[in-house]
């Protein structure tokens, strides 16, 4: 890998110099900067450090070095193992947030605000060394919220709970089911969350098409070029599936 480079994929550009990477502000960045710091003084370490803003208004932060899939995802990042390691490492991220408070999210808070959410804790926003999880990148969208919230997008994108016709999804409906109770088991998600957990699925990636709609007509042209692509049809189409198939994904997390 070059020593310095334009990272490919995401919203954002971002430059990679050396073991630094350059990424734009928002004036959520603050909120995000204060909460890396938290994190890592409760022992969190698989995320990166702020290291300041760089003269052009950039925030620097540390490159954490390994794969990050794209999708459909790659074998590492369908693995088994990373499977579980995601869902503790997300574990252990949301135990690290306890305490912190902020104002200024991207996001709305959303109540019970019992940890701050990552927001988008998907393969695409984590580093991989061989099949083991051991980073996390892109806190741009963290914001108070329940547990659940957060745990029912990154089982949609872990396990993940797409429709069959969604090509970024792999694994036949019961192997999904079997790897949102594997994904819970390991997060240690507890009985009444699970009860809720489809419903979650469900809301959350109604709330990303909003977001996404909201962001296109506010100017972003990443966001308008994902509609135009109909990446907003295959998350409801995705939502739809997941309500429809209650009872198989049930059964497997409240058995």
């Amino acid at each position: 890998m070059a020593d310095h480079e334009i990272m490919a994929g995401g919203v954002n550009q971002v430059e990679r110099r050396g073991d630094r990477v350059l990424r734009p502000t928002g004036p959520w960045s603050p909120a995000v900067h204060g909460l890396l710091a938290h994190v890592r003084a409760a022992g969190f370490t698989a995320g990166p450090r702020f290291h300041g803003l760089a003269e052009d208004g950039r925030e620097v932060l540390d490159f954490l070095p390994g794969e990050v899939s794209d999708y459909p995802p790659t074998p590492a990042a369908a693995s088994r193992t990373a499977l579980l390691d995601a869902a503790r490492l997300l574990r252990a991220y949301h135990d690290a947030t306890a305490g912190y408070t902020a104002d200024g999210w991207m996001l709305p808070a959303r109540e019970p605000a019992e940890v701050v959410c990552h927001g988008d804790y998907a393969p695409h926003n984590c580093v991989l060394d061989g099949d083991h999880v051991v980073g996390v990148i892109d806190f741009d969208t963290a914001h108070p919220g329940p547990r659940l919230w957060d745990v029912a997008y990154a089982a949609y994108r872990w396990a993940p709970t797409t429709a069959p016709g969604n090509a970024d999804g792999i694994g036949t409906p019961d192997e999904q089911a079997l790897r949102v109770r594997e994904f819970c088991d390991a997060y240690g998600l507890g009985r009444a969350d699970r009860e809720g957990l489809v419903d979650a699925i469900e809301a959350r990636l109604h709330a990303l098409v909003a977001h996404m709609r909201a962001e296109a007509a506010a100017g972003s042209a990443a966001f308008a070029s994902h509609l135009a692509d109909g990446h907003h049809l295959m998350y409801l189409s995705d939502a739809a599936y997941v309500v429809r198939e209650r009872a198989r994904f049930e059964a497997r997390l409240l058995a």
